[in-house]
């Protein structure tokens, strides 16, 4: 898997103060994305162990407390990037106690497979569908189309 930005502190992508992960790769190239430059999946720079222990290490840090790990791209469940993404939430789920995790992904809920519903098993919140520009609305909170479904999962 490779991913374009890392921030290990955002206050924009879920609530509270967050490390999020822009990963690489998608495959519904929504018309009007706001982060197109993700879409191919050799894009961006290699994901090493050294960047999820650093991750792990960022959501642990009590200097500046995190309520969790936001992951979104690119999508974070395209079928190449689901073992990463899976060895890493469950890093965090095991690693990270009392830390949240959100997804956002093109695909719908009903949609996923059985490696990409791994993943959704072990996070908190997942926000599915695909962009529309038609049902752009700006006043939404962390989804950019009306269609787009936050799951509140756990």
């Amino acid at each position: 898997m490779n991913y374009h930005q890392y921030y290990p502190i955002d206050v924009v992508n879920g609530p509270g103060t967050r490390c999020t992960l822009f990963v690489s790769g998608c495959i519904h190239e929504c018309p009007g994305c706001y982060n197109k430059s993700t879409w191919r999946l050799n894009s961006g720079t290699p994901f090493t162990p050294e960047m999820e222990d650093r991750i792990i290490a960022d959501l642990n840090d009590t200097r500046a407390p995190r309520q969790g790990l936001s992951l979104s791209g690119g999508d974070p469940l395209h079928p190449q990037n689901v073992p990463a993404i899976l060895q890493l939430v469950t890093r965090v789920h095991n690693e990270c106690p009392g830390k949240d995790i959100w997804i956002w992904t093109g695909y719908k809920l009903e949609e996923l497979d059985e490696a990409q519903r791994q993943v959704v098993d072990l996070i908190n919140v997942l926000v599915d569908g695909k962009f529309v520009q038609d049902l752009k609305d700006p006043s939404l909170i962390w989804r950019g189309s009306s269609n787009q479904v936050i799951h509140h999962l756990r």
